[in-house]
């Protein structure tokens, strides 16, 4: 009598795509994206593009300002890695204003001061 064992070839390569499908849909499921912590140094999410359409002016944008600017100061250092995607909450407080004075450092002429002003914004759009 021939001795059957539980996982032969074609079990195994079943159990292999059972366990790849679980692995991805939790790694696609809320709570474990929840769970894990922006990755550093921050990386745009899929699509993200460095298309961002909140604001396209150049007025100046200062420390302690809410609205569209903001998000769209935001949106374009986060497109350039300078500040992590959860930081992208239309409130210019810390996290942007260090985010905005390294670009300006990494951008001479412009100067660190965290302002954006109109060529802090042409630099933003063109970098």
């Amino acid at each position: 009598m021939t001795r059957k064992t539980p996982f032969s070839p074609r079990t195994a390569g079943a159990s292999a795509l059972a366990v790849i499908a679980l692995v991805a849909a939790l790694a696609a499921s809320p709570v474990a994206a929840a769970a894990e912590p922006d990755p550093v140094p921050p990386f745009a999410p899929p699509g993200a593009g460095a298309a961002c359409v909140f604001y396209d002016g150049n007025r100046p944008t200062l420390y302690g300002e809410q609205g569209d600017r903001v998000s769209e100061v935001q949106c374009l250092l986060a497109n350039r890695r300078y500040l992590p995607w959860s930081a992208v909450d239309g409130t210019f407080g810390p996290m942007t204003l260090i985010a905005v004075q390294r670009f300006q450092a990494d951008h001479p002429p412009l100067v660190p001061d965290g302002q954006v002003d109109e060529q802090t914004w042409s630099a933003l759009w063109h970098a």
